[in-house]
C-alpha cells in the first residue's frame, strides 16, 4: 500500500556519504521499503521497469532526470530529498543563503550535474546551477506542473519545447511551461552551464 502522506524519515539516517551513486540508492531503497511498496509497484508508478529501478537500488547506474523526477514524485518527496547533506548550515545562513561548498548536488547518468542554489526548506521556487558536459542530453522529453526560465552563462544549447525547437547560446535566455514535454542538450564541444529557475520546486 502507497503511504507517501506520511513524513519521510530523516535523509541523514543513511550512512553513505551525500551525493555518489551509493548513497542515491540506499535512500531509493529505503524509502520504498518505508512506503510499503515492492518494485514492481515503485516502477508502476513511476513508469519505469522493475528491472531498472533495482540496478539504481544496487548502485549499478545512475538514473537519467525524467526516471528521478518519476521516481521522487512516487514516493512523495522532492529530487533534493534523496541528496540532502548532513553539512552544518550557520544558523544565520539557515533559509536565506547557501554557500558554494555546501550546494545539494545531483550527478545523472549521462553526466549532467545539477545543483540547488535556493536554501532549504523549498518555498515557491528554485534555483539550479547545470552543467552539461559536450554532447550530453536529457533524453527523452518529460513534462510536469509549472513553469521554468533559463539563462545560458556559456556554450551552446538546444532546447525543445513541445513542437518547437530552439538554438541557443551565451547571453541567450528562456521560458515555458512546464506542461509542455521539454528536452534539451548542449550541441557544443565545450561544458555549456544553464541558471534554471522553476515553479513548483521539482528538485
Amino acid at each position: 500500500m502507497n503511504q507517501s502522506s506520511k513524513t519521510p524519515p530523516e535523509p541523514g539516517s543513511d550512512n553513505q556519504a551525500p551525493g555518489g551513486p551509493q548513497f542515491l540508492g540506499t535512500r531509493i531503497r529505503g524509502l520504498r521499503k518505508r512506503r510499503g511498496l515492492t518494485l514492481s509497484e515503485l516502477a508502476q508508478q513511476s513508469e519505469l521497469t522493475a528491472g531498472y529501478i533495482s540496478q539504481l537500488e544496487r548502485n549499478l547506474a545512475y538514473p537519467s532526470i525524467p526516471a528521478l523526477f518519476n521516481i521522487a514524485r512516487s514516493l512523495g518527496v522532492t529530487i533534493q530529498w534523496f541528496f540532502a547533506s548532513e553539512t552544518q548550515t550557520a544558523p544565520e545562513d539557515q533559509g536565506y543563503v547557501v554557500r558554494k561548498k555546501q550546494r545539494l548536488q545531483v550527478n545523472y547518468e549521462n553526466g549532467i550535474i545539477d545543483q540547488l542554489l535556493t536554501p532549504q526548506p523549498t518555498r515557491q521556487l528554485e534555483f539550479l546551477h547545470s552543467r552539461f558536459p559536450p554532447g550530453t542530453y536529457s533524453k527523452e522529453s518529460y513534462s510536469h506542473e509549472g513553469e521554468e526560465a533559463g539563462y545560458v552563462l556559456s556554450g551552446s544549447f538546444e532546447l525543445w519545447v513541445g513542437e518547437r525547437y530552439f538554438q541557443l547560446s551565451e547571453g541567450d535566455s528562456f521560458s515555458f511551461s512546464s506542461q509542455e514535454p521539454h528536452k534539451y542538450g548542449n550541441p557544443g564541444e565545450e561544458d555549456a552551464v544553464v541558471l534554471w529557475v522553476i515553479t513548483p520546486p521539482t528538485f
